[in-house]
Order: C-alpha cells, then structure tokens, then sequence
C-alpha cells in the first residue's frame, strides 16, 4: 500500500489540490485518494453567491455484494516513478463505509450510479434475484442510478419489480415471506422507450434538490442494449441514440428552470493505462471508445457525465459541442472504486460553474472498518444461501481460465463441451455446440473459496462462472449458415470489437488475423468432427437462448430451424463436472487449441 506520505501529497493544478483532475486546469496528474482518508473528502464553506456540490458516482456494481477476488477485486495504483502495484478493494461493507466518510461535513451531497448496478451478479444476490443488492443499495443511499444492459438481464417487467417492489412471480417472497420493498432511488432509462408509443420504460430523468441547489440528472443506456440482453425480456422496446436522448432531455429541464445537469450513461471508453489514478489528459494520453462521441455531441448544458459499461477507470475532460472541456468518469467496476466530483453551484445562475469541477477516483481499500448494517445484511442473505452454495458438484486439478485476451479460452471450451454433452442426451444428433464468451463471467479457481478443500467446484462458484440462467437451446443450421454465423464473429455488428465463439470438441477451423473482414474466417478450414463442413447439409447445433435469440451480433443463430428449448445452462455445467470429475480424477483444462490463430 502507499505510505501515509503518499496520501497526504499535494498536487497543484490551478487553484485545485489533492490530485484531482480539473477542467480548469489539464495536464497536471491525478494522484492517490483512498477512501479512508480524511482529507481526501473534506468538504468548503460557501463563497458569496455559490455554494459547493458533492457528486459520489458508481458504476457496475454487479451485485459485488462480498469483497470480490481475483483482478475483479483489485485495482492498479501507479507511482510518480511509474510503477504499479495491486490493492485489493470491493466490498459493500467497505464501500458504505468510504461513501460516509465522504458525506461527512458536505451540506449538498448525492450519490449516483451509471448502471449495472444488478445482473450478472454473484450468488448471494443472483440466486434471489438481486433483492440483497437492491437492499444494499438502499442502506448506502443511492441516490439516483441510470439503467445499463445488465438491468433487463430478467426481462423489463423484472426491472420495474426492482424499482416498485413486490415479491417474485415465480420464486415468491424470501425472509420468512416478507415482501420485497423495492428500491428506495429512481431507475432513469430516458432512451429507452415504447417502440410504438416512444414513451420512456421508467423516468427519464429526475431533479434533486439540496438546500436551494436544483440538479437535474438524465439515464441513458447503451444504444447497443438490444444486441447483449435476451429478446424475449425487452420485447416492443426500443433503445435510443444517447447523446440525442440526452440532448433532449438537457432542453426540456432548462424549460423547466433547471440549468444544472448531469448524465448517467451506461456506455464507457478505455483508458490509455490501466491505472485509476491516471491522467487521461496528460502528455497526449486520452480516453478513447464510444462515450468519446457521445461526449462531444451531447448538450453543452450537460455539466458532467458519469458513466460505465466498460469496467474502465477513468477521469477525463472532454470537449462539448461548444468546445468547452467538460468532465467525463467512470469507477471501474464492482465497488472497487467511486468517483469525487466536487463543483460550485451558482445560485444566481441555478447553474454549475463549469470551471469548478473537480474529479476524482478513490479506492474503496479492505484497511477500514466495515458498515456493520451491511454485514449484518450479507449475512442474512448468506444465512438463505449457504445450503445452496456450498453444495459440491465437482473437481478440477488447476484453474480453468476465461482468458479473455485470446480467442479462445479452457473455461470457454469447457463450457461448450458441457452444453454439448446435455444436447445429445436431449438429440443425440446433436454434433457441436458453441458459446458466447461474454456469458462467461468469471474463471474456475482450483484454491478454495471456503473450507470445501482446494480442487472442489461448488454451486456458488459455478454460479458466478454463469449467472444468467440462459437454457440450453438445440437448432439446425446448414452448413452455409454455420459458416456465415462464424464470419458473423469479426463482421457485422462485431466487425469493431470481434466476439470470438467457444467451440465444442471435434470443431475446429484457422482465424487469419492478417486478412480483413468475414476472410479472417478462413473457410476451407472449418471442420466438424474431422470433416469439412458441408454448405448444404444441416448440423444440429447446441446454443445458449441468448444466442439461439440472435444475441451478441450473431443474427443469423435466430434464423436456425427445429429449436428446441433446453435446461438452465449452469445445471448442464453442473451435470458435466458431476459426471466427469472426481476427488480421485479432477479435470483439467482443455488445451484451448481448436481454433488456430494466424497473426
């Protein structure tokens, strides 16, 4: 950890201090601030006709309700010298701790959140529908959160339960049968709307008012949302350009009196260094990504912009349409960290001074005290989901990876082996199965997570690995669509940012990254079991529902014939380990050699 030397550095930027990035003043870098620190969040008196505004901002929090492990719980903290090191941070006790030491002196203070906040959650809060994290939430005031993709993982009607509460249709009430009260704060979800009546799913934006301060904020989500959630959930909604939503929506508050606007937008850009504290603005380092676009585009009436998505941590100034430099953030993901962003609210104007923002990202490190309220809901929970959990289902003899740096990964491979051999109990025609690596959330780690002995694979732990409940769906595909669903993986609407299938074993076939286009695909080199794959014949192809549905760009799974509807994709992985794995014999990693990479 840094020294308590290095905490209480002081950068000079403008009239700013403390390593924060202003858009006053760009260039200067953003040193360390750790959420346990004092005088990383103290608050200034007010100066004549201004007062000051504190903005706290998360983002994919991803029902991170337990400190998480692995990369996932860690953030990469770099030195003036330019080296780095790891901290582990994440937790919601930590969080709810850090968050009120920030608040703590601040007169106008408010709590956001730019999206995935639930879904793709761990087990403690997937398996109950992620009615913990909402209660968690609840506790840490959240104030207001945008929706993001992961939102309608359950489908809208599941997400307006989240926000109005009620019990579960199909799981009914837990807690010895008390009723699920729903979220204290509003979703906003200003670009979603009735593709028929374009009116918003949920609000689209909402006024705060502090002491005489009125903020209005926008939510917007990713306007991709429709390709990365399953149809059936968001059917008859449409998902709207973000930055003419946001527009729309900054015009329609300034009618209303309401000049102070800030955007929560669940899109997000990349960093050029992976560290929190780094200074996108310096040395002609920047941010690049989809959010850069809609930056520069959206309203020059927008004050800030909170965002997410990309799981990156960053805070950077971007030009508005005006050519005005305007703050851009994000806090990673899974409470690792929360974004500072400090300003003055002109009363005269009932504006932001947009030259007094200052940002922020501080660590939520493991060193301070926990929030009692929030281990003592963790455990409630942890209390109804033990039995479930900690259930063993299998053995491993090392960690099974989804290394998400190759196109392939063992953990990748693995899956599709595992939805391949429950296909054939179902059809025993069924030859090949393939898998989104987005589905996979993360790795099979051989240490223990508890006391169940290193090499045991437990349900919680599956869980987390695929925590979205698709079914294993079977489909026919001739061989001139299954190549065309393989070329749909560098092409389309993934000819951007590839998104390369898992394949099941006896499917293999050459990705030439030199080439260009669909020809990265190298055609002649697809085979099936040992044998070339034949345009005209037809295959029986094993998918998850989210790709028989057309999901993740591959448009062309949809148009498969014969489907038949499987069992939850996380029991059929279940079943595999189950059956082929033992404390005696535990499995091992595939090679991840079945599709050969030219570079």
């Amino acid at each position: 950890m840094p020294t308590p030397t290095d905490r209480r550095r002081r950068v000079r930027i403008g009239v700013a201090a403390t390593g924060i990035v202003t858009v006053a003043a760009l260039g200067a870098a953003a040193l360390p601030a750790y959420a346990g620190s004092d005088e990383a969040s103290g608050g200034k008196p007010g100066h004549g006709r201004t007062v000051d505004l504190q903005m706290l901002a998360i983002n994919d929090f991803h029902g991170a309700l337990e400190p998480p492990e692995g990369s996932g719980g860690q953030v990469t903290h770099e030195h003036e010298d330019g080296t780095t090191e790891q901290i582990d941070a994440g937790g919601v006790e930590y969080l709810a701790t850090a968050l009120r030491k920030a608040r703590k002196g601040q007169d106008r203070s408010v709590t956001v959140a730019a999206g995935d906040m639930v879904g793709a959650s761990p087990m403690l809060s997937g398996i109950f529908h992620d009615e913990p994290t909402i209660e968690a939430l609840n506790k840490l005031k959240l104030d207001v959160a945008g929706v993001g993709n992961h939102e309608f993982d359950e489908g809208a009607e599941e997400l307006k339960r989240k926000q109005n509460g009620g019990c579960h249709e199909e799981d009914g009430c837990y807690n010895d049968g008390s009723e699920f009260g729903g979220a204290d704060f509003p979703f906003l979800a200003a670009n979603v709307v009735d593709e028929k009546t374009k009116k918003p799913l949920l609000r689209p934006y909402t006024v705060r008012k502090m002491k005489g301060a009125k903020v209005g904020f926008i939510g917007v989500t990713l306007k991709g949302t429709a390709g990365i959630v399953a149809p059936d959930g968001i059917k008859g909604l449409e998902f709207l350009d973000e930055a003419e939503t946001l527009s729309k929506y900054t015009e329609e508050l300034r009618r209303k009196g309401v000049k102070a606007v800030v955007a929560l937008v669940h899109e997000g850009g990349f960093p050029s260094s992976p560290a929190y504290n780094h200074d996108c603005d310096s040395g002609g380092d920047g941010l690049s990504g989809p959010i850069v676009d809609i930056a520069k585009k959206t309203d020059a009436g927008v004050d800030a912009l909170v965002t997410g998505h990309t799981h990156e941590a960053y805070v950077c100034s971007v030009p508005d349409p005006e050519g005005n430099d305007r703050m851009v953030t994000s806090a990673a993901s899974n409470g690792r960290l929360f974004t500072e962003l400090n300003m003055e609210y002109d009363r005269k104007t009932r504006d932001i001074v947009r030259t007094s923002v200052e940002g922020v990202n501080k660590v939520v490190d493991r060193e301070q005290s926990r929030a009692e309220d929030l281990s003592r809901l963790i455990k409630s929970w942890d209390k109804l989901a033990a039995p479930i959990a900690n259930r063993p289902i299998g053995h491993i003899s090392e960690d099974i990876t989804q290394d998400r740096t190759a196109p392939e990964s063992p953990l990748g491979d693995l899956i599709a082996d595992s939805q391949l051999a429950y296909a054939k109990t179902e059809d025993d025609s069924a030859e090949l199965a393939l898998m989104n690596p987005g589905g996979i959330r993360t790795d099979l780690v051989h240490k223990a997570s508890g006391d169940e002995g290193d090499g045991v694979v437990t349900y919680g732990e599956a869980f987390e690995v695929q925590p979205f409940a698709n079914t294993v769906d079977l489909v026919d595909l001739t061989g001139e669509q299954l190549l065309k669903v393989l070329r749909e993986q560098v092409g389309g609407d993934n000819a951007e940012v590839p998104k390369i299938l898992q394949v099941s074993d006896g499917v293999t076939y050459t990705l030439d990254l030199t080439r260009s286009g669909e020809d990265r695909i190298v055609a002649d080199t697809v085979k099936i079991n040992g044998e070339a794959l034949e345009a005209d014949r037809t295959y029986r192809v094993a998918v998850n529902s989210f790709l028989a549905s057309g999901g993740d760009g591959f448009p062309t799974l949809a148009e498969g014939g014969n489907h038949h509807v499987g069992s939850v994709d996380r029991d059929t992985l279940e079943t595999y380990l189950t059956e082929n794995s033992s404390e005696a014999e535990p499995l091992a990693a595939p090679a991840a050699d079945r599709i050969t990479v030219v570079e």
